[in-house]
């Protein structure tokens, strides 16, 4: 009864390991095509949505505080 607790590989080693190999390469070029054009596609939508004046109006006021409660960090 202890040999049905497992099953019994019947391909090479070799071949488990190219199969796997071959799969984590795929994934990993999925990954980065698919990331890729989620990025492209915040990029171009970022295009039209006019969020420069915001974030610069919040990082000019980070940027005053610090200077103005801790001017010795800047040099």
């Amino acid at each position: 009864m202890a040999s049905d607790k497992h099953e019994h590989v019947v391909r090479p080693r070799k071949h488990i390991f190219l199969n796997n190999f071959l799969g984590g390469l795929a994934w990993g070029l999925g990954v980065t095509v698919g990331l890729s054009v989620i990025f492209v596609v915040l990029a171009i939508l970022g295009r039209y949505v006019d969020l420069v004046p915001v974030v610069g109006d919040f990082v000019a006021k980070v940027i005053n505080f610090i200077l103005q409660n801790e001017p010795h960090l800047v040099r």
